[in-house]
């Protein structure tokens, strides 16, 4: 059983991957809102803000655009799954010798792998504008360690809209409220600076936690509990998501 999962699970992503290959507009698309936000904080609000950062703004900023990226680009997992359930894809795979939870880690992983490469090229836009990382190897991968996490958590909660939505914008639209969710964190400004209701908000999400240490671990700065407190919320997020998207699908399947 265990091997007709990873074996399906692969040929399966395979397919994904490939229908990312042929509209590679997908991780483009993905990229475009965060890179444009990040020009436009480091060279129109930048000047304005970086005084009360204490170090360079795009040094500041990236953390906090790289989860904006994630945020937007999950939501194309929840579209995908909609049109492969509408299509009946799902259901024609159902009726194949093949392990169930296979079609969903097919998505997951192809999410990843997309999120991935569009972080990279956000990094590489923010390695022309001036972004520099004191980071060494150990930092710099348990950076990519955190992201990962992040992205599988974030597209297994992508997951359930795909499963459940009853439209492609109702499918998509769920992840609006996870890229503004940022702007109420420490990703932009300290949150030191924010009026008080506010400033709690920010300070109590899972943003702020997660933006910190990854900002703390590219200056080479030691991260303290805050690196405890992101991978904690990035595990409850997963497995919480995880447990509803798996009943949701086992339910769809009856």
């Amino acid at each position: 059983m265990r091997t007709r999962f990873f074996g399906d699970t692969a040929v399966l992503t395979g397919r994904s991957l490939r229908h990312i290959l042929r509209s590679p507009d997908t991780i483009i698309t993905t990229a475009i809102m965060p890179i444009a936000l990040l020009l436009l904080f480091v060279f129109v609000f930048g000047g304005a803000i970086a005084a009360d950062t204490g170090s360079s703004y795009v040094d500041y900023l990236l953390p906090g655009i790289l989860l904006i990226t994630i945020a937007s680009g999950i939501s194309y997992t929840a579209y995908r799954l909609f049109l492969d359930l509408q299509g009946g894809i799902l259901e024609r795979f159902q009726s194949m010798p093949i392990a169930r939870s296979a079609t969903l880690w097919a998505h997951v992983l192809t999410s990843l792998a997309a999120n991935l490469v569009s972080l990279a090229v956000v990094v590489g836009v923010a390695l022309l504008i001036g972004f520099r990382s004191s980071a060494g190897v150990l930092g710099w991968l348990a950076v990519v360690g955190i992201l990962a996490l992040f992205t599988l958590a974030l597209t297994w909660l992508a997951v359930i809209p795909g499963l459940t939505a009853t439209s492609v914008d109702g499918a998509s639209a769920f992840s609006y409220p996870l890229i503004f969710l940022p702007f109420l964190s420490s990703a932009f400004v300290p949150t030191a600076t924010m009026p008080g209701p506010v400033r709690w908000f920010a300070e109590n999400q899972p943003v702020t936690s997660i933006v910190d240490s990854i900002r703390a671990l590219l200056a080479g700065r030691p991260v303290g509990d805050d690196l405890w407190v992101a991978l904690a919320w990035c595990l409850g997020i997963l497995i919480v998501a995880f447990v509803a998207a798996m009943t949701i699908h086992r339910r769809r399947l009856r």
